[in-house]
């Protein structure tokens, strides 16, 4: 008999249970390619267990994901207002079919990542581009018909939209602008949520957990039961909130992120590694850029940046045995500064001006200056009291208002010239400083 439903083993969620038309897009090409994209990139040379991919962190969204649309939909807790401003909660029809949505959007939320995932994106596409983008061209365009052929058909436009959020869908320059309805909007707040989203979700407690670090853990079962659709009182939208019983489960998550950006994803090594890999990527890709089109993207996974790794290994051009050095034997530049608070008080930007004189003593060559601008901060979403009435989180909450921004300048050496230019920058710092 065929089965209706896949259960599928995970370390973090224990099983994750699909349908078997949605199993369908689990087979798909696109999907299918994020077995063979790490999901901290090259973290592994600094983490060993770091080797999970974003395939099994996009099955983990997608349970999360439906997790959130039945509390946050439950008609128990939906007060009038609620259902004036969104009729569909009240639609059993409508619900049925917007949860499906939901659930592929989170599945497909990252098919459109680069090889090892954030490292050097930017710089490595188009002008305009980014992987939100290209996740959005894909689901609408490589994955349709498998939408148009589920049991319960769904728009492909509907799960790109939910799958981006408002902030990153690509807005076409002639025809009108893609809006998002009220629905629509806090639907991708589900999953792409500042705050209180299922990716952030995900990808802390299964980082924290294959790194074997305790940074990243919080109690997500706790925080996902206490999650509401409220009416923000800073615009009077309707947005996901959370009752006042779950705050600490909602400082924790964000207490959480900041401690593993800190000291996972901002830790010098993985930068320095990101900042190698860009540079032999430049040097390597044609014309220095990944392709946008999924039909030639999709041959760029991990596995075959790797081979090119090993394949210049003992290039006949110099500069990309040099830069496959770093990476594979381990020769990566090492920090030389970084900075401090201190010498902020003495010059905002210190960090540049060491960069600076570090290159005129040194060359340019041997200098790499990486500056994060930040992530975090004050992060403000509605919670509603035991009374019923609804507030911000930063004024009821005594952590979320202090919580630090997660940022990190740092400026390397060649391992060659490290002692001498630590001497240098000792005798010199100061006066670097000062101009």
């Amino acid at each position: 008999m065929k089965k209706l439903y896949h259960e599928i083993r995970d370390p973090i969620h224990m099983f994750i249970r699909l349908k078997d038309d949605e199993r369908k897009v689990l087979d798909s090409e696109p999907l299918q390619r994020l077995r063979y994209i790490h999901q901290l990139g090259l973290t592994y040379l600094l983490y060993p267990g770091a080797t999970h991919k974003r395939f099994e962190h996009s099955l983990g969204v997608m349970e999360l994901a439906s997790r959130v649309f039945d509390v946050v939909t439950n008609p128990v807790e939906k007060t009038d207002k609620i259902k004036d401003v969104l009729p569909e909660v009240t639609d059993p029809i409508a619900l049925s079919y917007w949860k499906q949505v939901v659930r592929m959007a989170a599945l497909c939320h990252d098919v459109g990542h680069l090889p090892f995932s954030h490292s050097a994106e930017k710089q490595l596409l188009p002008v305009g581009w980014n992987h939100e983008r290209i996740t959005y061209n894909v689901v609408n365009e490589i994955l349709s018909d498998i939408f148009a052929g589920m049991r319960l058909p769904i728009k492909p436009e509907h799960v790109a939209k939910i799958a981006v959020g408002p902030e990153k869908t690509p807005q076409p320059e002639k025809t009108p602008q893609i809006d998002f309805s009220r629905w629509e909007t806090v639907l991708s707040e589900i999953i792409t949520g500042d705050a209180l989203g299922v990716d952030r979700m995900d990808y802390l407690l299964r980082d924290s957990h294959h790194l074997g670090v305790a940074y990243g853990k919080f109690d997500h079962y706790r925080l996902i039961d206490t999650l509401k659709i409220l009416i923000s009182p800073s615009d009077n939208e309707p947005t996901i909130g959370i009752e006042s019983g779950g705050l600490h489960g909602a400082e924790a998550l964000l207490l959480a992120r900041y401690f593993m950006f800190m000291q996972v994803y901002y830790h010098r090594i993985r930068c320095i590694y990101d900042k190698h890999l860009e540079d032999f990527l430049k040097e390597w890709l044609p014309k220095g850029k990944f392709p946008t089109g999924f039909t030639k993207l999709k041959k760029y996974t991990d596995n075959f940046i790797l081979n090119a790794l090993t394949d210049h290994k003992y290039s006949k051009k110099p500069i990309l045995s040099e830069l496959v050095n770093r990476i594979v034997n381990r020769r990566h530049f090492k920090k030389v500064y970084e900075l401090n608070p201190e010498d902020v008080e003495k010059n905002n930007d210190a960090s540049q001006l060491i960069n600076k004189a570090l290159c005129s003593e040194f060359g340019e060559s041997m200098v790499r200056y990486i500056r994060i601008p930040g992530k975090g901060g004050d992060v403000s979403f509605p919670v509603e009291m035991s009374d019923g009435r609804v507030d911000t989180s930063l004024k009821k909450s005594q952590v979320l208002g202090k919580l630090p921004v997660a940022k990190v300048e740092f400026v390397y050496v060649h391992p060659d010239i490290y002692d001498k230019a630590k001497s240098w920058l000792s005798v010199n710092r100061e006066d670097i400083l000062k101009a």
